[in-house]
């Protein structure tokens, strides 16, 4: 499924980093009612089991089969398809309660990158900014595509798409926590590759390993903090004192400091 044919909702927020109201809301929804079954499931004999089967769909629409979910829940599958197709061979519907451990391990399960298939179709923010960290820290991107198993090609590539596979999103994930901190010229680059490197990815305006936290790489609304500062207004002081370009959270950070200064000294004292 591509990005313009999945509808606006919960896989959309979890798996296209879409951010728009309707997928926001859907995601509000989903925890509401998944903390809510969760915490008065546990001393509860039964809960409702409506909670769990739109789970269920949720995550199958993320692209986790329900052996997957069923696995990962620790749970028989055929429960599960009973919870959402109920019992054909003895003439029942979809069930209308289920045990609150069952709700709990299900509810629990989240549409991971460790979870997901292989092949499912998500966002590559985390996957281009950290291959981009990476050749700002000096690795010549031939010495990554050979980690990667790739050809020289399908990297650029990768450099550029905006969409990419679980299995690559994973591979990617693996290779940059094993060489951020590492040294490229210990492992085979030239001081001539890796000058290149950082010089190619100071002219794109790629930022390094230490502008990003582990919680905001993947996030397509999160942006590099290259100073400590950046998004405030002193932030654009901070790039210039390191002899770099300000970013564009700093520009807008300090425009808008700019036009509040105009404003309030525009500001006309009541006698």
């Amino acid at each position: 499924m591509t990005t313009n044919s999945r509808p606006h909702g919960y896989a959309r927020y979890k798996l296209d980093g879409c951010r728009c109201y309707t997928c926001g809301w859907a995601v509000a929804q989903y925890r509401d009612t998944r903390e809510h079954a969760i915490r008065h499931g546990q001393w509860q004999p039964f809960t409702d089991a409506e909670p769990v089967r739109q789970h269920i769909r949720n995550l199958q629409a993320c692209g986790l089969g329900l052996r997957r979910i069923a696995d990962v829940a620790g749970v028989d599958r055929q429960r599960l398809q009973a919870l959402l197709h109920g019992r054909p061979d003895r003439g029942t519907g979809p069930q209308e309660k289920t045990r609150p451990a069952i709700a709990a391990a299900v509810l629990a399960v989240e549409p991971t990158l460790d979870n997901l298939g292989a092949a499912t179709i998500i966002n590559a923010t985390g996957t281009r900014r950290r291959l981009q960290a990476l050749i700002a820290g000096g690795w010549p991107q031939h010495h990554l595509a050979v980690r990667l198993g790739m050809t020289d090609s399908n990297f650029g590539d990768t450099l550029r798409r905006d969409r990419t596979l679980v299995r690559t999103a994973r591979a990617v994930r693996a290779l940059y926590d094993d060489l951020w901190r590492a040294d490229p010229r210990e492992h085979g680059a030239s001081q001539a590759g890796v000058t290149r490197a950082r010089r190619h990815a100071a002219a794109n305006g790629w930022a390094p390993v230490g502008a990003w936290d582990d919680d905001s790489i993947d996030d397509p609304n999160a942006f590099p903090d290259w100073t400590g500062q950046c998004g405030t207004s002193e932030g654009a002081s901070a790039h210039y004192n390191a002899g770099s370009k300000p970013c564009r959270p700093c520009l807008d950070a300090r425009a808008a400091y700019r036009r509040e200064r105009r404003a309030a000294a525009a500001v006309v004292p009541a006698a």
